[in-house]
């Protein structure tokens, strides 16, 4: 949803084209998480659909503009006032990798920690670098670039932190003898039975 909402605050200060509009959230957003034309497109396409941009009127030759419709410059509004609802269900690939680990005999999960530990002190290390190349901006665009920045630094510094706990706690859950969990032998009460699959094969 973010890209959607930042492409149509974007064009609330005035009419852009595909790529144009494209360069402009790479140049706001420091290329952090860089856009390819045809997401671009499409995300206009479905806000032009949705009654929030429509398309300005073009001379043979020229590009095809786009401009923000009331409705749109009303949503940007909305998206500005109201703060980022962050889902406690959201999935994180490393959250489930672990919580996966830890109950898979066989499988050290203190090495699969200090893998990921090494791999986010490494990241940590690049971003505080490139902070301090410009610490000190002199232009709004390197100023939000700082601040994308200093979110990924702050994430980092709190996956290292997750990890570090993740760590103690398993040490004490080892100590206290927890075993890993094998394949259960119950069976599962949904499920597509093995001889309809075979049925349609034959078919």
């Amino acid at each position: 949803m973010s890209v959607r909402q930042s492409l149509l605050a974007i064009l609330d200060q005035g009419p852009c084209y595909g790529y144009q509009l494209k360069s402009e959230y790479d140049r706001r957003t420091g290329s952090t998480w860089p856009l390819n034309v045809g997401q671009v497109y499409n995300t206009l396409e479905r806000l032009e659909r949705d009654g929030l941009v429509a398309r300005a009127d073009a001379s043979e030759g020229e590009q095809q503009h786009f401009q923000i419709t009331p409705a749109g410059h009303t949503e940007v509004a909305s998206w500005l006032g109201s703060p980022v609802v962050r889902s406690a269900a959201a999935r994180d690939e490393l959250a489930i990798k672990l919580a996966i680990a830890v109950t898979l005999p066989g499988v050290d999960v203190a090495a699969v920690i200090q893998v990921q530990r090494a791999a986010t002190l490494r990241t940590l290390q690049d971003l505080t670098r490139t902070k301090n190349m410009t610490d000190d901006p002199e232009t709004a665009e390197q100023l939000s670039w700082l601040l994308v920045v200093d979110s990924l630094i702050f994430q980092a510094e709190a996956e290292v932190r997750w990890l570090d706990h993740s760590e103690t706690r398993l040490g004490r859950a080892a100590a206290a003898g927890l075993a890993a969990t094998p394949l259960s032998t119950d069976i599962p009460k949904r499920g597509r039975p093995a001889f309809a699959h075979s049925e349609e094969q034959d078919r």
